[in-house]
């Protein structure tokens, strides 16, 4: 809370006196023994009176006390933001909320005011406002290291990832965090492949001072560094961080504890092949749950176990709690984009036509070296493993999935510029200036690029093709093609972080339907651009590997292809990879994504229909 208040302008009375006295010793029992005799309660006892009832975590008495304060000086607006800080801690959300936007009006530039009501928006799982509250913290105060920690949270909970990479802007610099906020922003750090960075938060966290929340607080910080460790595919590490939690460390009286460990074991239990295991720790989790966010989690993890195990049935009976958890989730951060299947891809809907294009106006191409290689198809279509193969050649370099042709086009329309109806008439200046800030945001992920070709792995480019082809005209294109049905269960049995795919991916129909739309704007793309496409089909790669090889090199322009055959193992060394597929693409082609979907026949009964075309379109038998 918010100790500052006007100084008295004459002396306090002696029992004012006593009650300070007591409060600056620290003995708050005290001031609240004296304040609830004093015969005055004037603004400064009432104020120490708060103050240490808060302290006592007696925080319904504390804001009784704060409500009388705000009337004796309602244009004091840290008395405002007391009251608000108290009513949150005490569950009283609505009072909360009128006192800290109180504060707000009387003090518009106070940095604290708004992270504390971002604070509330957080708790109430209100994430898209506490991302907007600590984003004006930020704003009025930049080193504001709280703020910038509870805003990322709040971007990486969103799906919003240019807002995250702004709040964590020198991450690097930051001093260390208390425990909790070490442990949450080694998560997110995680998530962002950022190792190093995560293994330094951890390291100089500050531990709690008594013995036992110290020791508590390693064992989480163990089972974060063994999920991070096996994030990066350093699995000995992994390994070896949980070995330093004793078996039994598994506490019934502290779910939290319990379910980090159980979820750093399952996660490692997969990569060594023991799935039974981890069904029953991610079942034992489901059990526990206490919110949507980890009843999701959860169910995710039983469901992808249960699917290893070729327990059909089951698999999906757990996948259906996950998406049914994940959609309560998701009503508190993108509500309308549950409702309006549409928004789940908006740029399906977004054509340019044969008379559109032939107007279109003359631009100088970039040069043809300068042109990255897209690689595009539905996600989980393949599109991990073949990036990976590509970054595998030294003359390649590839940059984990980036939504940056997508931030091009976010450009284009806050200019002013309707897209993709604007690409018609952009100059040679405006599309020069487009390339540089791709270029420049590159730059930031890969700064080590150099010489070497980029490689734009985002599956859903798919959908920008007019982006693409307007920047560069000459650029190789990788589309990526697998069985319709396969794609469509993978992605089903997959938590995303964007809400408007996790939507999508609710319900096996809806998500049929988006495949659809998503290939009929492909198909006609194609069809008014001629662009230079490789279709890259999985099927036929797993049945005639070598050959594929050289075809994607003929068209890569590279002559020595073998360099592309040892992706496995480059991705082994490589660490971090974004993409849900991160294990699968460490262990070589194979054949047993192939029909995988067959084991669900009867749950596509819905689905074929809706596909059919689209089957015969790509050639593809059921």
């Amino acid at each position: 809370m918010d100790s500052r208040t006007q100084q008295p302008r004459a002396a306090p009375d002696p029992a004012t006196a006593r009650i300070a006295a007591a409060f600056h010793a620290g003995d708050m029992v005290q001031v609240v023994a004296l304040a609830a005799t004093a015969r005055e309660r004037n603004e400064t006892v009432l104020l120490l009176h708060a103050l240490a009832l808060h302290a006592l975590q007696r925080n319904g008495e504390a804001a009784a006390t704060l409500r009388r304060l705000v009337q004796v000086r309602p244009g004091v607006p840290e008395y405002w933001n007391n009251l608000g800080v108290v009513a949150r801690e005490a569950g009283a959300f609505d009072e909360a909320e009128q006192a800290c936007r109180r504060a707000i009006e009387l003090a518009p530039h106070d940095a604290q005011f708004h992270h504390n009501l971002g604070l509330l928006y957080a708790q109430q799982q209100r994430w898209p406002d506490a991302r907007t509250s600590q984003f004006e913290a930020v704003r009025l105060a930049p080193g504001f290291v709280e703020a910038r920690l509870q805003g990322a949270l709040a971007c990486h909970t969103c799906g919003d990832v240019p807002g995250e990479d702004a709040m964590l802007q020198g991450v690097a610099q930051w001093p260390p965090q208390p425990a909790e906020q070490a442990l949450m922003l080694a998560d997110i750090l995680t998530e962002r492949g950022e190792t190093a960075t995560a293994l330094d938060v951890l390291d100089q966290a500050v531990l709690p001072p008594d013995a036992e929340g110290a020791a508590r607080m390693a064992q989480r910080f163990a089972a974060q560094r063994s999920r991070l460790f096996e994030r990066s595919n350093r699995l000995v590490e992994a390994q070896a961080e949980l070995a330093t939690i004793p078996l039994d460390a598994l506490p019934g009286a502290d779910a939290g504890v319990a379910n980090e460990i159980m979820r750093a074991r399952a996660q490692l239990l997969v990569r060594q092949g023991d799935h039974a295991g981890a069904a029953g720790l991610w079942q034992t989790m489901l059990d526990r749950a206490q919110t949507p966010s980890a009843r999701a989690g959860a169910a995710f993890g039983l469901a992808a176990a249960l699917d290893k195990l070729q327990r059909p049935g089951e698999a999906l009976a757990a996948i259906r709690v996950a998406h049914a958890a994940q959609l309560e989730t998701l009503r508190h951060i993108a509500p309308r984009v549950i409702e309006d299947e549409g928004r789940s891809l908006p740029m399906a809907a977004q054509r340019v036509s044969h008379r559109e294009h032939d107007a279109w106006s003359t631009l100088p191409p970039p040069r043809t070296e300068q042109s990255p290689v897209f690689v595009v198809g539905f996600p989980r279509s393949g599109t991990t493993l073949l990036e990976q193969m590509i970054d595998a050649h030294p003359d390649f370099r590839s940059m984990d999935e980036r939504a940056f042709v997508y931030d091009l086009i976010e450009r284009m329309e806050q200019a002013g510029q309707p897209y993709p109806a604007g690409l018609a008439a952009i100059t040679d200046e405006e599309a020069r200036m487009l390339r540089e800030i791709y270029d420049g945001e590159v730059a930031q992920a890969v700064p080590d690029l150099g010489a070497r070709r980029l490689v734009d792995k985002n599956p859903l480019n798919m959908l920008a093709l007019p982006m693409i082809l307007r920047l560069y005209p000459e650029a190789r294109i990788v589309l990526c093609l697998r069985h319709p049905c396969d794609v469509i269960l993978s992605c089903y049995l997959l938590p995303f972080r964007s809400p408007p795919f996790a939507a999508l991916c609710s319900s096996l129909p809806r998500l049929a339907r988006g495949y659809v739309a998503a290939f009929e704007q492909w198909f006609a793309h194609a069809e008014v651009f001629a662009p230079r496409v490789l279709e890259w089909r999985y099927e036929s790669v797993v049945e005639r590997f070598d050959e594929h090889v050289l075809r994607l090199g003929h068209f890569l322009g590279i002559a020595d292809t073998e360099p592309l055959k040892h992706y496995a193992e480059h991705a082994r060394n490589k660490g971090y990879i974004s993409t849900p597929s991160y294990a699968q693409v460490t262990q070589g082609i194979n054949r047993r994504s192939v029909d995988r979907w067959q084991a669900y026949r009867e749950a596509f009964d819905a689905v074929l229909p809706i596909l059919k075309p689209m089957l015969e379109r790509l050639g593809y038998e059921v």
